[in-house]
């Protein structure tokens, strides 16, 4: 078994939105939408084997705890473009032998980051 994707809610014509977030600041590649589906709108994006699906959703179901959690290289380099952006990076040392933090998307998507092991 392996993971094939996620998918987060996005909001409706905010497609700009979440290309400006998720391909131009943490660097995730595009990918087509399916013809039968590209008429819904919403992105696709990947992180080597992971799809990153952005539905679009009226409603907002930003949640406290979901999450999505991406392992960072470049960590210190992605947390200043992120804040130059205006995103509030939430750092969160709870894990003793992990470095992490928190932002949200364009949506309210809660995203953790985790720095690398070296």
């Amino acid at each position: 078994m392996r993971l094939d994707h996620v998918q987060l809610p996005m909001a409706p014509g905010r497609e700009d939105d979440a290309d400006a977030f998720y391909r131009d600041l943490l660097g995730l590649t595009p990918q087509a939408k399916p013809e039968a589906l590209a008429a819904r709108g919403g992105r696709w994006f990947r992180v080597g084997a992971l799809g990153v699906h952005l539905g679009v959703e009226s409603d907002d179901h930003r949640s406290a705890k979901t999450h999505v959690c991406f392992v960072v290289e470049n960590y210190d380099e992605l947390l200043d473009r992120l804040e130059h952006a205006g995103y509030a990076v939430v750092p969160d040392s709870e894990l003793v032998d992990v470095v992490r933090c928190y932002v949200r998307d364009p949506f309210g998507n809660r995203i953790e980051l985790q720095r690398a092991a070296n």
